[in-house]
């Protein structure tokens, strides 16, 4: 069959329209990597990060203690490596813990500070804000490890089930669930990329990035408040901080990104 010169002209303008939406398409690609790259120079979360060394070591709290003996799941006072081995299960208070809950427990054990006062506390208030700059500094001991979270106790195992179940649960006016967005490959909105974070997403991507430090905000934020605001995206009801449901989806995450290496503290726009 033969192309008349209007279907001719008409077929050739959709080719060159779809060639220019392609080269859109790298165009726009090209400008994120350079805009991420630019994030890179000067991270803030240095600072949140020596906020967090020097709230460690100082004495503070009706105990006047530091948090020096602190055991993050690798012995008293060890940082290094503990991050990525988090959330998991402590014997000491019976439950599984994610980095942000447990060094509330030895905020209150140790120092002797009221864990559920601190933990009704908006984000970036008080000692909330504390416990941010905590988390991002023990996070960062760990910076360049591969995650490697237990699975070894019964409640890990069924936190992990928990949280899968969460991830995949829809609801909501949007009728929305974490896999709505993080469930397949190559998704994005905006100008971020929506890992799959139902296998291992890569290296400092998704779970093995946070906390990180929002630039449109000038927050820094750990997973808490990432799993909070994600929630409050899907017009969902907003957990409480160091519940259940954000625990399981953070040991859902966390064993999904086994062997991916962490970039903590990373920068996001």
């Amino acid at each position: 069959m033969k192309l008349t010169a209007c279907g001719a002209a008409l077929a050739l303008s959709g080719l060159l329209a779809a060639g220019a939406v392609h080269a859109q398409g790298n165009a726009a690609l090209d400008g994120i990597a350079k805009y991420r790259e630019m994030l890179q120079d000067g991270n803030p979360a240095e600072l949140f990060e020596m906020k967090g060394e020097e709230l460690w070591k100082k004495k503070r709290g009706p105990k006047n203690a530091s948090l020096e003996q602190c055991d993050l799941g690798k012995g008293p006072g060890v940082v290094a490596g503990a991050f990525v081995e988090l959330p998991k299960y402590f014997k000491d208070t019976g439950r599984v813990q994610d980095l942000e809950t447990r060094l509330i427990t030895c905020m209150e054990t140790l120092q002797g500070f009221d864990a559920a006062e601190i933990m009704k506390t908006p984000f970036g208030k008080g000692e909330m804000a504390n416990v941010t700059a905590l988390a991002t500094y023990v996070a960062t001991a760990s910076k360049g490890l591969r995650f490697n979270l237990s699975q070894a106790h019964e409640q890990e195992k069924t936190m992990y089930e928990v949280g899968k179940r969460l991830f995949f649960a829809r609801g909501g006016p949007h009728d929305f669930s974490c896999a709505s967005c993080h469930g397949t490959d190559g998704g994005r909105i905006r100008l971020q990329d929506l890992p799959n974070l139902t296998k291992n997403p890569g290296d400092g991507i998704g779970f093995a990035a946070w906390p990180a430090y929002r630039v449109s905000n000038s927050q820094m934020w750990g997973m808490q408040l990432r799993l909070n605001d994600c929630y409050r995206q899907q017009r969902f009801p907003e957990p409480k901080f160091g519940s259940e449901a954000t625990i399981a989806l953070g040991v859902y995450m966390g064993v999904n990104a086994k062997s991916a290496e962490s970039i903590v503290p990373a920068i996001k726009r």
